[in-house]
């Protein structure tokens, strides 16, 4: 199946909204999405939401009742429901940067994002989830430096920095996006 355009996954998002509305469950527009609200480009993936590791199951059979197809991957951190055009919806409740709780959502502020009211993640949040995501199999900084480039004075760097430290992949973005001019360099060592 192609990859759903930028409107096919608005279309998704705004679908997904509504179930996770109508179900009181608590969400956060995150991932490429969130980037492209707050100034990013435009992201043609997926939608990620994310949500407390408690509202995980009720927030699956709220798609399931609402006749999306579903699916519980072996990974354990997230599910995934696929809207009728295509578009995968990522569930994320507990990504490789920790479990999503009650401060994340709080902290990400509400924004409109085509015409919907909706929690989006802080930038730092989502710089800091896709550097600890990233593994040996998968070492692509390419969507990652796009961000940084559109987004870097929206961001904290210093709190990315601090949120990563242990992640050898971010080590490397750092020094990378340093030495290309992209972000000034830490402020202390």
């Amino acid at each position: 199946m192609p990859e759903p355009t930028f409107e096919e996954l608005i279309v998704a998002m705004k679908a997904a909204a509504a179930i996770f509305q109508q179900s009181e469950i608590p969400v956060v527009l995150g991932g490429g999405l969130s980037a492209w609200a707050r100034g990013g480009p435009k992201s043609e993936h997926d939608v990620d939401f994310l949500l407390r590791p408690q509202d995980a199951e009720a927030a699956l059979a709220a798609f399931e009742a609402a006749g999306w197809k579903t699916e519980r991957p072996p990974e354990g951190w997230l599910y995934k429901a696929w809207h009728e055009n295509g578009a995968l919806v990522d569930l994320i409740f507990n990504p490789a940067s920790g479990p999503i709780t009650d401060a994340v959502i709080e902290r990400a502020p509400i924004s409109e994002v085509m015409a919907l009211r909706i929690h989006v993640s802080m930038l730092e949040d989502v710089m800091t989830s896709k550097l600890m995501a990233m593994t040996e199999q998968e070492p692509d900084y390419s969507a990652l430096l796009e961000w940084t480039r559109a987004l870097r004075e929206q961001i904290d760097w210093d709190v990315v920095r601090a949120r990563t430290e242990a992640s050898p992949f971010a080590k490397a973005f750092f020094t990378l996006v340093e030495e290309l001019g992209i972000v000034e360099r830490a402020t202390s060592a």
